[in-house]
């Protein structure tokens, strides 16, 4: 036997040993593929996917053919390609005309749904848009627009068609080369323009007949915020009905810095707590009548009853990516039950993922599905070798305790890294604020909202939704108390691109992988942290518009306005891990330049044009200066001028510490989203 075959009969028989415990690495390999197909940095043609469609049908006929461990690899390609091609076909078949220039007019559209902005104006998404003079081609499927001034209030608008004035444009692309891309996030909502409006809203035609269980949502959601004023009313709507429009900015914060804000998105914790409860409801139920307990297998009823209860639980949910996830796991470890498989188990995790990533592939790019699948494999991990190696929470009378306390640490430090990675910050109190609410969520708000939904058809569920309230008034009072104790958020600086998926792929190699072999991958996942401690922001950031500009300085990046480009400058400061807003960064800029915004980085000398009025004051420039203006500017000299001709085709720029220039798009890098550039 020569040294290939000796080499394969070796990887045969370790991938033999692994027999069993392969299946949860199928999620793994789809992922990878859909991975991969966001990576590319241009739209591949028809052709590009010849090569991994070959390699997918060749590894497909080597698992069926080639018995025995090294089968897996075939099966290992044939997903990878899989997910590739999955991914493309739905970045295709969502595909919607996009805005491309920017619209102040009449709009008018059906009212499909409600949510609130940054700033915390209420928001309404429409479809079935029509914009006065724009061609077909040209009319998004959908658009968002919030509303500002005298355009408030939300009576009768759910589902109705509306019309207003208003200001439209395309979604915005990454607020700096390698950012956020939110034309990705909105291309697969099909949102194809964003903005919005001062003027009233009118009612132009009422409700129809479609849209009935949307309508039947924000009218629950109305109810409970009448029963329930102010942001208690507004919570009880989100975690009931996912309908967010009635929680202010200000109670979100104090979640978000507590670690509480999972509570508020409908999410796996919701979702498990209402089919925990249900299920436990029906079987002890039906073990109180022993003439049914003897004759029917109340274990599998109750299972199905729960499914029931959560697949209505989505329905009035408004059926999200988070809370459809949240069902599909739920559904998944229920199914199990009834088939008599253990329903808290890795292969039931990786069959969820598995059906999720099938129904939306660019789910997996979201921090929604990172976290709740990093924290339920964590959890299904630990408690799994606590129970293998027989190891007890101590007194069966503090089990209980201890369980609650071990699940709060396990999925805080499962879900921290990926927080991490997507939010820039950390909630240093987030065990001490889990730890007395969480019980809360599942004893008193969960069973109180199950039983206001049974009683609301008599007009009854005044009495369970003051006790709903009840929890959910001590959940906020424990965030805010967490989220003003010293030192209650940290910061962290934005990784690269690569940082996240080395992280969790070592880390899953360490859960899945069975033998001493499993802590090879701590090395990548070691290597991941030191890559990210290491990493270094822009010297130089330059919005895409023109209106600001931001350079690292020792006390940290400087703003050059104080005021507008809010968005912006809280994602550049998120991104860096500055705690400090706005104006304290537009603080740390020297003065003394007049109307110019002026300050040296490195050798070059940057200026900031900030509008007509400064324009006069700019005379000439050197070869050093790099000038920046939100309005052309006639200016002749050596110097790189970005104004809007030049950032119209680059996006955001950036400037590195060693000399390096980046944009967000150029002429060879371009996707579905973002268009070619012209």
């Amino acid at each position: 036997m020569g040294v290939a075959g000796k080499v394969a009969a070796a990887l045969d028989a370790v991938l033999d040993r692994q027999r069993g415990h392969l299946f949860p690495w199928a999620p793994v390999f789809l992922g990878l593929g859909i991975g991969i197909y966001f990576f590319l940095p241009t739209e591949p043609d028809g052709r590009f996917y010849l090569i991994p469609g070959l390699i997918g049908a060749a590894g497909a006929v080597w698992a069926l053919l080639r018995p025995g461990g090294v089968a897996a690899l075939g099966v290992a390609a044939a997903l990878l390609a899989t997910g590739l091609a999955l991914a493309s076909a739905r970045a295709h078949l969502v595909a919607a005309p996009v805005l491309s220039f920017r619209y102040y007019g009449p709009v008018e559209g059906r009212v499909v749904a409600l949510d609130r902005s940054a700033s915390d104006a209420l928001r309404l998404t429409l479809d079935r848009v029509r914009l006065e003079g724009a061609v077909s081609t040209q009319v998004p499927a959908r658009l968002r627009i919030a509303l500002h001034g005298t355009a408030s209030g939300q009576g009768g608008w759910p589902g109705a068609r509306i019309m207003t004035t208003a200001h439209l444009a395309p979604p915005q692309g990454p607020a700096e080369p390698g950012g956020f891309d939110f034309r990705r996030h909105a291309w697969f909502q099909r949102l194809g323009a964003v903005g919005y409006t001062r003027a009233p809203v009118l009612v132009a035609a009422p409700p129809g007949r479609d849209l009935g269980l949307f309508r039947l949502r924000m009218a629950v959601a109305a109810r409970m915020r009448a029963v329930l004023p102010g942001d208690i009313g507004g919570f009880a709507a989100a975690v009931t009905t996912g309908d967010r429009s009635g929680v202010g900015q200000k109670t979100l914060e104090a979640l978000r810095a507590s670690n509480l804000a999972h509570l508020l998105a409908i999410s796996g914790l919701h979702m498990g707590l209402l089919a925990g409860f249900v299920f436990a409801a029906i079987r002890l139920g039906l073990a109180a009548i022993p003439v049914l307990a003897l004759r029917l297998p109340a274990r599998k009823i109750a299972a199905g009853a729960a499914i029931l209860a959560a697949a209505g639980y989505l329905a009035l949910s408004g059926g999200n990516v988070a809370t459809e996830r949240a069902f599909v796991m739920t559904a998944v470890m229920l199914g199990a039950v009834m088939v008599d498989r253990r329903a808290f188990s890795l292969r039931a995790v990786a069959l969820a993922a598995l059906i999720v990533l099938l129904m939306r592939p660019e789910s997996l790019l979201g921090p929604g599905f990172q976290m709740s699948f990093a924290a339920t494999t964590a959890l299904i991990a630990v408690f799994g070798a606590l129970r293998d190696w027989q190891l007890a929470l101590g007194p069966r009378w503090l089990s209980p305790v201890v369980g609650v306390g071990l699940s709060s640490l396990v999925a805080g430090l499962a879900t921290a890294p990926v927080a991490a990675a997507h939010f820039n910050a950390l909630a240093h109190y987030g065990l001490v604020a889990n730890l007395p609410t969480v019980p809360v969520m599942g004893l008193v708000v969960i069973p109180a909202a199950v039983l206001a939904a049974t009683l609301a058809p008599f007009g009854l569920e005044a009495l369970p939704l003051e006790a709903m309230g009840l929890g959910l008034r001590w959940i906020l009072m424990v965030a805010n108390w967490a989220a003003q104790l010293p030192g209650a958020r940290g910061y962290v600086t934005s990784p690269g691109p690569l940082v996240l998926p080395l992280f969790v792929l070592g880390i899953l190699f360490v859960i899945l992988w069975q033998g001493w072999a499993r802590l090879v991958g701590l090395i990548p996942a070691a290597a991941a942290v030191l890559i990210w401690t290491g990493a270094e922001r822009p010297a130089v950031l330059i919005a895409d518009s023109g209106t600001l500009v931001g350079v690292m300085t020792p006390q940290g990046r400087a703003l050059s306005k104080s005021r507008g480009a809010g968005f912006v400058a809280g994602i550049w400061l998120e991104n860096d891990g500055d705690g400090a807003d706005q104006p304290e960064a537009a603080a740390r800029w020297p003065g003394g330049a007049g109307r110019l915004r002026v300050i040296k980085a490195g050798a070059r000398r940057i200026i900031h044009v900030t509008g007509k009025r400064a324009l006069p004051e700019l005379s000439d420039c050197t070869a050093q200066d790099v000038v920046v203006a939100p309005l052309p500017v006639p200016l002749d000299g050596p110097c790189l001028v970005l104004d809007p001709s030049y950032l119209g085709k680059t996006g955001a720029v950036a400037f590195d510490s060693d000399g390096g220039v980046r944009a967000t798009r150029t002429p060879d890098r371009w996707r579905l989203w973002s268009g070619p550039v012209q």
